[in-house]
């Protein structure tokens, strides 16, 4: 399976949603906190953890769930999108209800899409809709945590035990709620914060060393290994000729974090 098959034409970042636009190709096995939507101009393959095929042009991967992508496609988007936003409900529930490769269409026909940004638009509003605006309660040292995150991990490594103090529990306490809660441990997640550092650093056209440094790892074979443990792909795309439209806002902004492959 060709690791190199994907070519980014564009990128797109916004707080809660990583967005890729080009040749969709394949990956190893891999998860990921992110959801992930694949649209394709033809259908797609992807195999989930058992080994079962899901095809279609329009396929809705749930949050820290095994898959790799089978069969690519010439053209298309891949988005990833934060599981606690409105649209992350959306599409996981949409998953529970139809399964990937089911539902109604998420592209309208009648209103094509002129760009990356327009698509993520009305992707956007098609899934939180569905949704149906439910928010899952969580601990108020969870919410915390959460808000705080993405400041302390772009000032530099955080451990647990420091997070747990800004919002007055344990350490064992609030890793506990955080993995209840959240859905992934706060390790995991303190890690995805810093994966998505380091594709905002790329878009400022960094070398791959200096981002690996910035963003709080060894050096650049660590980010390396990170992103094929995390996306199932290496970290080319962080370096790519791709062109970003980060939406004005930088990633360690967001309230939680999303990435994209590589």
């Amino acid at each position: 399976m060709s690791e190199t098959a994907w070519r980014g034409a564009g990128a797109l970042i916004r707080p809660g949603v990583l967005a890729f636009t080009g040749t969709i190709g394949g990956t190893r096995s891999h998860a990921h906190h992110a959801v992930q939507i694949v649209v394709a101009d033809a259908p797609v393959t992807v195999l989930d953890g058992d080994g079962r095929p899901h095809t279609g042009a329009e396929i809705v991967i749930p949050p820290d769930t095994e898959h790799l992508v089978e069969t690519g496609g010439a053209t298309g988007i891949v988005v990833f999108l934060d599981p606690d936003s409105a649209a992350g409900r959306g599409a996981v529930l949409r998953v529970a209800t139809a399964g990937w490769s089911g539902g109604p269409a998420l592209r309208d026909p009648a209103r094509p899409a002129t760009s990356t940004a327009d698509f993520v638009d009305g992707l956007l509003s098609t899934l939180a809709t569905a949704s149906g605006g439910a928010v899952a309660v969580r601990h108020p040292g969870v919410v915390g945590a959460v808000a705080a995150l993405p400041a302390m991990v772009a000032r530099g490594p955080v451990r647990p035990g420091e997070v747990a103090a800004a919002v007055g529990l344990s350490a064992s306490r609030l890793t506990h709620l955080f993995t209840a809660q959240v859905g992934l441990p706060l390790r995991r997640y303190i890690l995805w914060l810093r994966l998505m550092n380091a594709v905002h650093l790329a878009r400022d056209g960094q070398d791959l060393t200096t981002i690996a440094h910035a963003a709080g790892f060894a050096d650049s074979a660590h980010l390396t290994r990170t992103c094929r443990e995390i996306f199932g792909l290496p970290p080319s795309a962080l370096t790519g000729a791709v062109a970003w439209d980060v939406g004005g806002s930088r990633i360690v902004q967001a309230p939680t974090g999303e990435r994209r492959p590589r």
